[in-house]
């Protein structure tokens, strides 16, 4: 594994949700506090910053060219000038505080974005839910405090979900054609002195890679959920991963300054910067939202 590459000084209040497009060779991620979204160019160094009226949580990327988004007001759709959006519905919008977190797309397509209590994070108000490509969202899990990273294995039988208050990382059995989970178990728990767990990428090995909010570190876990390895990192706020490169052996890693006190904030500059290590393992394709 190479080592850890401070990659881009960009001071993101909460970067999260990073995601690759093989095809233009960018890596694409979010401020989810400071509402902005970034498109940077490994290759020649290009960055596009765009500030958005939509305070968006989560991302994915589409078939067509732009995004679908997951915010705090409901789901959208965005043009590739990441500048014209579409809102398609906010099934939670009768719970004021209740609000999308992160979302991934699966391998067929479907856009899957979870919800939380951001005024009670001890209370399991948070659900789960599949967008279509044709505009219709089913609901599908509830009882959740803190709906985060999702991810699927490379056989597509099994699918992680991060819930960040609770402390653990479940598993569902996954079935890729009706879009179906059932038989949700905890697949990790993350003790409190390891900080909470946060965005989640699966390589090409079928490992978990998540970031550990507070936790100052990526956790590898095996298939069976037991610690591989951990990328321990000069900031606290870890928020999520994505691999990417021409190889996709290159892991891109999201962090956060929310919160922090000055005191904090000075003794971690690199808070809420992007980095970058190869740790010998490829990653998987990104999937795109087909709607």
């Amino acid at each position: 594994m190479s080592e850890l590459e401070h990659l881009l000084e960009i001071q993101n209040e909460a970067g999260e949700s990073p995601h690759w497009d093989a095809a233009e060779e960018a890596l694409y991620w979010a401020d989810i506090v400071d509402p902005h979204l970034y498109r940077y160019y490994p290759a020649t160094g290009k960055l596009d910053t765009v500030k958005t009226n939509i305070p968006v949580t989560g991302l994915g990327l589409r078939e067509t060219g732009g995004l679908v988004l997951a915010s705090k007001i409901g789901l959208y759709l965005l043009d590739s000038s990441l500048k014209e959006a579409k809102f398609i519905k906010d099934p939670e919008a009768e719970k004021p505080n209740v609000r999308f977190n992160d979302g991934l797309v699966d391998r067929n397509g479907c856009y899957w974005a979870g919800t939380l209590n951001e005024a009670d994070f001890t209370v399991s108000e948070g659900s789960l839910y599949r967008l279509d490509p044709d505009g219709v969202i089913h609901l599908m899990d509830t009882n959740l405090m803190g709906t985060n990273g999702i991810g699927w294995s490379p056989d597509n039988k099994i699918m992680y979900l991060a819930d960040t208050f609770g402390q653990v990382i479940y598993a569902y059995d996954f079935d890729l054609e009706a879009g179906g989970i059932n038989n949700r178990r905890v697949f990790a728990e993350i003790p409190p002195e390891a900080g909470m767990p946060d965005g989640i990428t699966v390589d090409s090995e079928g490992f978990i890679w998540n970031g550990h909010w507070g936790g100052w570190r990526l956790t590898r876990y095996d298939p069976e959920g037991k610690i591989e390895r951990e990328v321990k990192l000069p900031v606290q706020n870890v928020t999520s991963c994505i691999f990417g490169g021409k190889n996709l052996d290159e892991l891109y890693i999201t962090t956060a300054w929310f919160l922090m006190s000055e005191e904090q904030r000075a003794d971690q500059p690199y808070a809420g910067d992007l980095f970058r290590i190869r740790p010998g393992v490829k990653g998987l394709a990104d999937p795109k939202f087909a709607g």
